[in-house]
């Protein structure tokens, strides 16, 4: 294991290194373990949003762009007091484009796990969002992750378009026969000719409706 920045005296700890001080770590690349939580969510709200809400029976998600929730990772202890009142927190969904380098995805499935790991050890209830880029990440994104517990998923924006869809269901596949989840959260669509196949091998399905799909509904 290499030596912790922050542990070097007069050292920035640029890295956030202080996130994973006590972290237990899994597979070749030491991805941060996230212990597995027993809650489901009953209402989301996105973070962006959740900074000034005062509505704290929700968990608090990041289905929403890249730039709304960076400033977490870059200055954790500024919003951990927020965090903190809601019900829990379903993990960081920092983007996994497939044009991307691998170590580029590699790092933004570590950037959630480490936040993940920081969170549960200041006493947040957190559920692992499961994100995947190509299809060199599928069994990546699962590392570190215990089986049979909860999970959640973006399928926003990943179903309209032919090749995505493919590479989105396959990749939902490899973390079901992976993780063996007992229920998998999906922020987004989640229609049943995909996901009726989970549903009868047993496996809870709660979606939630894009903040998207939801300023299209129209109030009659």
């Amino acid at each position: 294991m290499a030596i912790i920045n922050n542990a070097r005296k007069g050292c920035k700890d640029v890295f956030n290194a202080f996130l994973v001080s006590t972290a237990k770590y899994a597979g070749l690349f030491e991805i941060p373990c996230i212990k597995p939580c027993n809650e489901v969510p009953g209402r989301i709200i996105l973070f962006s949003k959740a900074i000034s809400s005062k509505d704290y029976e929700q968990w608090v998600h990041f289905y929403e762009d890249d730039y709304l929730f960076e400033r977490l990772w870059n200055n954790p202890r500024k919003y951990i007091s927020i965090l903190k009142k809601y019900q829990g927190v379903i993990l960081p969904d920092f983007s996994l484009y497939r044009d991307m380098p691998l170590v580029m995805q590699l790092w933004n499935i570590y950037r959630s796990r480490a936040i993940g790991h920081w969170l549960q050890a200041n006493g947040v209830k957190v559920i692992p969002n499961i994100r995947f880029g190509d299809q060199r990440t599928y069994h990546i994104c699962c590392i570190g992750i215990e089986k049979h517990s909860i999970i959640s998923i973006g399928s926003h924006g990943n179903l309209k378009n032919k090749q995505d869809r493919e590479i989105f269901l396959k990749g939902v596949d490899k973390i079901v026969k992976t993780l063996e989840p007992r229920v998998i959260i999906i922020y987004g669509a989640a229609p049943d000719k995909y996901f009726n196949q989970y549903k009868e091998a047993g496996i809870r399905i709660i979606q939630f409706d894009s903040s998207f799909a939801i300023s299209r509904q129209v109030v009659v």
